[in-house]
């Protein structure tokens, strides 16, 4: 029998016996691509039960070399000169059936992907997490994370926020709110029924309040292993989208919506040991992880920040760190130690709310480690103003941040060839789409004076 993560999550059982009494109707199966956005299929439930929940089901093995517009991006990698154009197969985690409150009669199952011969896909974001995990696990680490995720809600639809380019939107917030109640209150009929259908899917919240910037809000996860930690952050953002879209509203998670305003993802990680009543681990440990994470910062950027919008962020005077530093209780820094012995944690504040969690959580346990194989050393903290101070600098651009990945030793001891030079090559995929668009930018200085 399968251990469920919590009360809210449905057994087989309860799922069987749901699907037999009619009250549900539709079954989602899904896995997280490599922008961390679920994909999959909706099966009615009958069928679902009688040809599915044991056996999985197949999808298209191009939805793994796909960029942000479902266009191949790489028909060479992922041994698709073979598999491209065939199947891969879902393979249910039963420990993730969840009620879709605002999809009445829906349940969705999250899936791991094997190719036919019941070999993981390994460039799968679930599975390079899954991987790190277990490399953990082997030296007998449990790790443990939660985020606090920023997104920026609108009054006006998706269809219309199209219409007009997603330019001059109407926000749900004229002005900076950070913690107002009385802007929450406002926008309550969204984030209460956000709130209500994550808390009902499985997935526990600390918090979601107003934040700083127009229309802004932050969302605390509480915590919880690592891999149920980005399973609720995929699954919260889709459900965050669909209803807003069902209120004729809309919600970005972009790094960077316009020249002021940016939505971060902070990631709190801890390593614990999981030796019975021996949880905390030593403290030059605990600090050579710290190192860890910081010294691969650089050439792991590309996990945290994927995406040519998301080094807007690394703006001077931004909110966002610039500076590749750590600090004790240091909002500024890149790094954060907070807490000791046993609740200490490391905090990176690097992520934008558009970095896969799967991949952001799997740099971290990745750059840690190494950090505790080299017996890595915790340098300095910062002191003085993170924009200003002279340690090195967090890649400026997705093109810097692509070459750092794509050479390290250090990502392809961790990660694999396969997995570097997928994600390098979606990144190169990336930039010549960004370099052949004509941006608005562009058409206001040019349009009529030149």
């Amino acid at each position: 029998m399968t251990e469920l993560r919590n009360a809210r999550h449905l057994s087989v059982h309860d799922l069987r016996r749901r699907i037999n009494e009619g009250d549900i109707d539709t079954v989602i199966v899904a896995f997280a691509d490599m922008q961390g956005r679920l994909q999959g299929k909706r099966l009615q439930a009958a069928y679902f039960a009688e040809q599915v929940l044991d056996q999985g089901t197949d999808i298209p093995s191009y939805l793994l070399a796909v960029d942000t517009d479902m266009k191949i991006a790489d028909r060479d990698d992922l041994a698709f000169a073979d598999q491209a154009i065939g199947e891969m197969k879902l393979v249910l985690d039963l420990q993730t059936i969840r009620l879709l409150r605002h999809q009445p009669g829906a349940v969705m199952v999250q899936c791991d992907v094997m190719w036919p011969d019941k070999t993981p896909v390994v460039q799968s974001p679930r599975a390079i997490l899954k991987q790190q995990l277990a490399v953990a696990a082997s030296r007998g680490y449990a790790v443990l994370a939660s985020m606090e995720l920023e997104f920026m809600a609108f009054h006006t639809s998706y269809e219309d926020a199209w219409t007009a380019h997603y330019r001059d939107l109407s926000p749900a917030s004229r002005h900076n709110a950070g913690y107002s109640i009385m802007n929450g209150t406002r926008v309550e009929p969204l984030l209460h029924a956000i709130r209500d259908t994550a808390y009902a899917a499985g997935i526990d919240i600390s918090s979601l309040n107003a934040g700083p910037n127009l229309g802004q809000h932050q969302i605390r996860f509480s915590q919880q292993d690592a891999l149920t930690s980005a399973d609720n952050h995929a699954v919260f953002k889709i459900i965050a989208k669909e209803i807003a879209a069902q209120q004729g509203r809309s919600i970005t998670f972009m790094a960077t919506y316009d020249e002021q305003q940016a939505n971060s993802c902070r990631i709190q990680l801890s390593l614990h040991n999981q030796e019975p009543g021996n949880d905390q681990l030593p403290t030059v440990l605990y600090e050579a992880f710290v190192a860890g994470v910081l010294t691969t910062l650089y050439n792991f950027t590309l996990l945290y920040a994927p995406n040519i919008n998301s080094y807007k962020r690394f703006a001077g005077r931004s909110l966002a760190p610039t500076t590749i530093a750590w600090g004790r209780n240091d909002g500024m820094s890149a790094i954060r130690v907070i807490g000791e012995d046993g609740s200490a944690r490391v905090e990176n504040r690097a992520p934008g709310a558009d970095a896969n969690p799967y991949l952001a959580l799997a740099a971290m346990i990745a750059g840690g480690l190494h950090g505790i194989d080299a017996d890595l050393e915790l340098g300095p903290a910062l002191t003085d103003n993170a924009h200003t101070s002279d340690f090195s600098r967090i890649p400026c651009t997705l093109l810097e941040a692509r070459q750092a990945f794509g050479s390290s030793q250090i990502a392809r001891t961790a990660f694999g060839d396969q997995v570097v030079d997928h994600y390098t090559t979606m990144a190169d995929v990336e930039l010549a789409a960004f370099e052949a668009a004509v941006t608005d930018w562009e058409l206001r200085r040019g349009f009529e004076r030149m």
